[in-house]
């Protein structure tokens, strides 16, 4: 037998608890609303069990914390011009992209960021197994 690993366990810990936060409080929400609460969990969830040395997790936490506190939305994001054509611009945009993609990337240089982008990925295959596993759970004993 596999020994468990601690990150993942602390992921599910922490989904757990927040899911069934959800669970109690959303009792008459339609199910976008609770998609969305349920999405937010596993964030969470995710950048907890990270811990505070990652820059995506803090980053993620602090998007978590302000749109808690915003609840207007907003109008959607403009797609940016793609950059012209050579190596060195194929790796601007490819870092552009990332930035995008991992939070908190933003003001990082480029090794730092591939650092936290493998991390933040590492994380979030963790978070699928586990959401994985959680749905296998819950149709075996949907069948029983």
């Amino acid at each position: 037998m596999e020994n468990p690993n601690p990150k993942s366990l602390m992921a599910a810990f922490h989904f757990q608890r927040a899911l069934s936060l959800v669970h109690r409080t959303a009792s008459k929400s339609s199910r976008a609303v609770r998609g969305r609460r349920i999405q937010c969990a596993a964030y969470a969830s995710m950048a907890y069990s990270a811990g505070p040395r990652r820059a995506w997790s803090r980053a993620l936490l602090r998007r978590l914390r302000r749109a808690a506190r915003r609840r207007q939305p907003r109008a959607g994001w403009r797609r940016r011009a793609a950059a012209g054509a050579g190596a060195a611009s194929r790796v601007a945009t490819g870092a552009a992209g990332l930035r995008r993609l991992v939070p908190g990337g933003g003001g990082m240089d480029y090794c730092s960021l591939l650092e936290e982008t493998a991390d933040y990925i590492k994380c979030l295959s963790v978070q699928v197994k586990l959401m994985q596993s959680i749905a296998d759970s819950a149709s075996l004993c949907g069948q029983l």
